[in-house]
């Protein structure tokens, strides 16, 4: 019995998706699965590889591997149910929140959807929440049914999907444009001179 075990864990697991999209898992990739059907790693571009340093061997091996992220929002109940699970089966994993409008578009970006929760296993994508598929994929990709974690590890808090933003100082009170220091000269009055028989023009000198 331990020695069977052993092989199964020891074997790959393969994701095979069937000409009626119905997804199944076995330890052989079918005859004509292309290798791109296998499990693969897709770790998020910002991933820290020192975040999971406190973890055991196995579980640092797997969650390098298939990364696990989850998308919520606030005042999700199904959201809450994916991150219940996560952290009851002691799954290491990264939250984002999705609130702003540009983290919507971000998610939209991502997941082809608004809808939440989102989650990424790895390269599997899993909208929505149903506890079966979380669970099957988990197992998949190699995740212990109970926690592991030691008792010093502290998850990564949430972020944003999208960063934040600086706020930028308020800017000063528009003044009024500052007054030309030169100012329009007025023409000198003009000095009419008397005419006279001598000066019929009335020009001055």
């Amino acid at each position: 019995m331990v020695l069977a075990c052993a092989s199964a864990q020891a074997q790959g697991v393969y994701r095979i998706v069937g000409p009626d999209g119905k997804v199944t898992f076995s330890d052989r990739p079918a005859a004509d699965a292309p290798a791109q059907q296998t499990m693969r790693s897709l770790a998020p571009a910002d991933a820290d590889p020192s975040a999971n340093a406190a973890l055991p061997y196995e579980l640092r091996q797997i969650s390098t591997r298939f990364p696990v992220t989850l998308y919520t929002g606030s005042d999700c109940t199904p959201c809450d149910g994916a991150r219940n699970l996560l952290l009851t089966r002691g799954v290491p994993f990264t939250e984002r929140t999705v609130s702003s409008n540009e983290d919507i578009e971000a998610l939209q970006r991502l997941s082809g959807s608004t809808n939440l929760p989102f989650g990424t296993i790895g390269g599997q994508r899993l909208a929505g929440f149903s506890e079966g598929d979380w669970t099957q994929y988990l197992d998949a990709a190699g995740y212990p049914k109970q926690s592991q974690l030691p008792g010093n590890y502290r998850r990564p808090a949430p972020s944003p999907l999208v960063a934040a933003k600086p706020v930028e100082p308020a800017s000063a009170a528009a003044k009024p444009p500052a007054q030309s220091a030169r100012k329009e000269r007025t023409p000198p009055p003009v000095n009419e001179a008397p005419t006279t028989p001598s000066n019929p023009a009335g020009i001055r000198f």
